[in-house]
């Protein structure tokens, strides 16, 4: 039998990582990837968006 490699090692400790830690961990490496002002872009749009939701066209 195979010695276990480090990261089947930690998900045998750990447990696998939900499908939304994995999304996140998804969307961080994308945001990393953006430039310092598309950065600064779309965090004041999540913050619009967090004070101000859109409204729902189905409910008008």
């Amino acid at each position: 039998m195979k010695n276990p490699t480090y990261v089947a090692e930690l998900q045998k400790k750990l447990g696998a990582p939900s499908s939304e830690t994995l999304e996140s961990l998804r969307l961080l490496k994308a945001f990393l990837r953006l430039a310092p002002d598309q950065r600064s872009e779309v965090i004041e749009l999540v913050e619009r968006l967090a004070v101000d939701p859109p409204r729902d066209p189905s409910l008008s």
